[in-house]
């Protein structure tokens, strides 16, 4: 800990060292000015940092399109984890000699050129995105990637030759190996397909959550006779054999920057967590893009609702008795409208998983997605 602390605090140093020639009080731009980067309308000059605040929140304060971050946030680039800030710490707006604007940390109440040593535990350093609702969702997976599923633990028998499994019954698994007793697992039943709509490939699977299991005695032996003992210790529903487990534990870093792809993506929304097919902000969503499109955690994308199907009854006519007439009622398809934005916070091979952070409109299932 004593090291993780000074390792902050020459952070701290390395922040303000290696920003460049800016001035806390530097006046803002003349009106009409215009820079590069998208200014909220009510940026404040200056910021301090609460506890419960997430990075794309306090992107927001600033910026009209939080994804810009990375364009104002100016730190020494060799620094491990450069984004890192704390509650407490004061983020000022400032603007460099060109104009642009720049945000600069303020460690504390005070700046000091000297190596500081931080109270807080680089575990209190403000997340991308609410841990808490990631967590939620990849310690209850309501989606599985194929790769996941082709190499996770399964039931292969239940205890007493029963057909379906609840609390306090006995799961018998294979594939779990190098674990001691009282691991905790999640058992999840691999629901419908998630097909790919451009390439129609097997992606992945719907998810539904049955209990969660406790390891009461590790695999004996090696192949297919080694077989693990668990406990059922909560039931959301009967669990059956061929269920899968999981690991109860996060193992997604949530310690990114919010940004834009480098290159354009397009795709389309394929599920939502909790099988609803309206979406809203700070719901999970599942998009049929990923590693091999170019997505990694952090990427922010544009949601954009379908336009509807209407009618073209002509410009009409003088009286009501001519108009709306033929040749027209032809059927004309909306544009697309951007209806939200979305972060990536865990990419696979094809398919990514996303954060709604901003709905402006109804979301649904089979929405297309590409750069903001």
């Amino acid at each position: 800990m004593k090291n993780l602390r000074h390792f902050a605090g020459l952070l701290a140093l390395g922040a303000l060292l290696a920003l460049p020639a800016l001035a806390a009080d530097a006046p803002a731009p003349a009106p009409g000015h215009s820079t590069s980067v998208p200014l909220a309308p009510d940026a404040p000059s200056s910021y301090t940092v609460q506890r419960g605040d997430t990075l794309w929140a306090i992107a927001s304060k600033f910026l009209s399109q939080p994804w810009y971050w990375p364009e104002i946030w100016y730190l020494n680039p060799e620094i491990q984890n450069p984004h890192r800030i704390y509650p407490g710490d004061v983020l000022h707006l400032v603007y460099d000699a060109n104009g642009q604007p720049r945000i600069m940390v303020e460690r504390g109440n005070e700046v000091h050129l000297s190596p500081q040593v931080r109270e807080l535990p680089l575990s209190d350093a403000i997340t991308a995105i609410p841990f808490e609702i990631v967590a939620a969702f990849m310690s209850k997976p309501t989606v599985i990637a194929r790769e996941d599923v082709d190499r996770l633990p399964y039931v292969v028998a239940l205890g007493a030759s029963q057909v379906e499994a609840g609390i306090g019954d006995t799961l018998y698994v294979r594939g779990i190996d190098g674990i001691e007793p009282g691991a905790r697992f999640n058992v999840v039943h691999v629901g419908d397909a998630l097909v790919d709509p451009d390439t129609h490939k097997l992606l992945g699977y719907l998810g539904i959550y049955t209990g969660r299991a406790r390891l009461e005695r590790a695999a004996e032996g090696r192949g297919k006779s080694a077989l693990a003992k668990l406990m059922l210790t909560e039931s959301a529903r009967e669990t059956l054999t061929g269920d899968r487990l999981i690991r109860d534990s996060l193992d997604t870093p949530v310690d990114f920057v919010p940004h834009a792809p480098s290159k354009p993506i397009g795709g389309q929304v394929m599920a939502v967590v909790g099988g609803v097919n309206v979406i809203g902000q700070y719901q999970v969503v599942v998009v049929n893009r990923g590693k091999r499109d170019g997505l990694e955690p952090g990427h922010v994308l544009g949601i954009w609702a379908r336009g509807d199907q209407v009618k073209d009854r002509g410009p009409g006519g003088l009286t009501t008795s001519n108009q709306f007439k033929e040749p027209f009622f032809k059927t004309v398809t909306l544009p697309n409208e951007m209806a939200g934005t979305f972060m990536v916070f865990k990419t696979y091979d094809r398919l990514s998983y996303g954060l709604v952070m901003h709905a402006t409109s109804e979301i649904h299932t089979g929405d297309p997605i590409k750069n903001p």
